[in-house]
């Protein structure tokens, strides 16, 4: 085989990333799609033409992390003569070299790489620092770029190359790089702007799945994965669960539009108070957040980043009065304590009520301390509420948002009965960014205190473990807070184990 021509064999929809220059270049999807092979084919092909390619991910403990066996394996089938294979690196004997790096703990030498081209292998996990700094770092060395001009040569700037499959919609790599394309990456798989093309690769879009073993292993795993375990290993799909997560993909995704189900339309009831919620997210750079509800319908869920405290919650109360609110319950610990007299004029001379909800209330002081909660499956004895709950939040999240949400995909998934007043339904058409949504409520952990009572992670934790701050999931839950009046019959009603 010649030295300077490898032929790549590819998935017919790939061929346009050998054709096109551009600075960044994105492979995502799912299992078996072929997008690790032909990238490595790729490399391999820039490393006989003489070039030196790095092969990065954010974590790389040893060699055995790498890529570097993909090579080994691609050179020996493709039986392709003049490299050398050394322990942290590929040479060939034109000059040009594969080398390794892990991002995450060698940062600042990611400055200044002496690289033609970089490639990043599982790219869902690179971190905000890596991106803010990549694109800036990978380059030509000057002296390379001086002695290409005397030989009149045009000076390319180097290929970043991404593979990925999809993680959280909340992942850096996600809102930098995929939001502006999923759109056209729904609607035909391919994306292109300045910058970049992404490309969404499957294995249903790889010619060879059939003769690769793994059919056997797919059908296994659509009859015991999770859907949206299947969805994203298989097709690429954003999965959004969390160590500790209360609330799974699944179950939230049954509650999308299950209002309009053909079966349910006369189930689910949009009639009596309409409940209007407000988080403040006083953490710098949080978004705020707004949801209201009608019986068991959510009919708005948005977020913004509009100005200081104040200014969102006068941002809230106009939502509050367009969905002409019943109640409006906005977060009342922190800096929600102070807008009390900001809501109290806006309010004056309406029929709306407002009621300041406090999250950290703990002990007998939280709502409904002293009704009874059945602890665990086939555990007659009861307990009251205060003595399985931390707090407020964690008894709003768990016991009145999560199992109303299980609630639901028990009914739409399962064909179960269940009672309309304690499902929840998602209007699609009121929630501005559904992703983001689905994201944020199925990333909300779940703790046990010392005295082994249930709680919600707090969000300056969450924030250290990576998880955004969730302005729109938690009006969701706040919404969900009883108001009761004559003409509105919803309760919170007793509760027992849901899951």
């Amino acid at each position: 085989m010649s030295e300077s021509l490898l032929k790549i064999e590819c998935v017919d929809k790939l061929g346009v990333l050998l054709q096109k220059k551009k600075r960044i270049k994105v492979l995502v999807g799912g299992r078996a799609s072929t997008k690790t092979i032909f990238v490595a084919d790729y490399v391999l092909s820039q490393v006989m033409a003489g070039k030196r390619w790095c092969c990065a991910r954010e974590f790389q403990n040893s060699i055995d992390d790498s890529v570097h066996q993909t090579l080994l394996d691609e050179i020996e089938r493709l039986e392709i003569p003049g490299f050398e294979p050394k322990r942290t690196e590929i040479d060939h004997r034109t000059g040009g070299r594969a080398f390794y790096k892990g991002l995450a703990r060698n940062i600042t030498s990611l400055k200044g790489i002496n690289a033609h081209g970089l490639w990043i292998e599982e790219g869902e996990g690179l971190s905000a620092q890596t991106l803010k700094i990549l694109t800036a770092s990978i380059r030509v060395t000057p002296l390379e770029a001086k002695e290409a001009a005397l030989r009149g040569e045009i000076v390319e700037t180097p290929e970043i190359w991404v593979t990925m499959n999809r993680g959280s919609r909340a992942d850096p790599v996600a809102k930098k790089l995929l939001a502006r394309a999923e759109n056209e990456l729904a609607r035909c798989g391919y994306y292109e702007d300045d910058l970049m093309i992404v490309i969404e690769v499957n294995y249903n879009d790889n010619p060879w799945f059939a003769e690769s073993g793994l059919e056997v292993e797919r059908l296994d795993d659509k009859e015991h994965l999770s859907l949206a375990e299947y969805n994203s290993k298989w097709l690429g799909k954003y999965y959004d669960e969390v160590d500790g997560s209360i609330i799974k993909p699944e179950w939230f995704d049954a509650c999308i539009n299950a209002h309009k189900l053909p079966h349910l339309q006369n189930v689910f009831r949009e009639e009596g108070a309409t409940v209007a919620a407000h988080d403040l997210s006083g953490m710098g750079g949080d978004s705020k957040g707004f949801a209201s509800r009608t019986g068991s319908i959510v009919k708005r869920v948005v977020e913004s980043y509009v100005g200081e405290v104040d200014e969102g919650v006068d941002w809230a109360i106009a939502l509050a009065k367009s969905q002409g609110a019943d109640c409006f319950v906005w977060d009342g610990d922190g800096m929600g304590a102070g807008s009390k007299s900001q809501i109290d004029k806006a309010f004056k001379g309406t029929s709306t009520n407002y009621h300041m909800f406090k999250g950290s209330l703990s002990g007998r002081g939280q709502d409904d301390a002293m009704k009874e909660f059945r602890p665990a499956k086939g555990n007659t004895e009861a307990v009251y509420y205060y003595q399985q709950f931390k707090n407020n939040r964690a008894q709003f999240y768990i016991d009145k948002l999560a199992r109303r949400i299980y609630n639901t995909y028990r009914c739409v998934v399962r064909g179960e009965y269940i009672d309309p007043d304690d499902m929840l339904s998602i209007d699609a058409d009121g929630v501005d960014d559904m992703d983001a949504l689905r994201s944020q409520v199925c990333r909300v952990p779940r703790v046990k205190n010392n005295n082994g009572l249930e709680q919600i992670m707090a969000k300056a934790d969450m924030k250290k473990n990576g998880i955004e701050s969730p302005g729109g999931a938690d009006s969701l839950m706040m919404c969900l807070y009883p108001y009761s009046t004559v003409n509105d019959d919803f309760e919170m009603g007793h509760s027992s184990l849901w899951g």
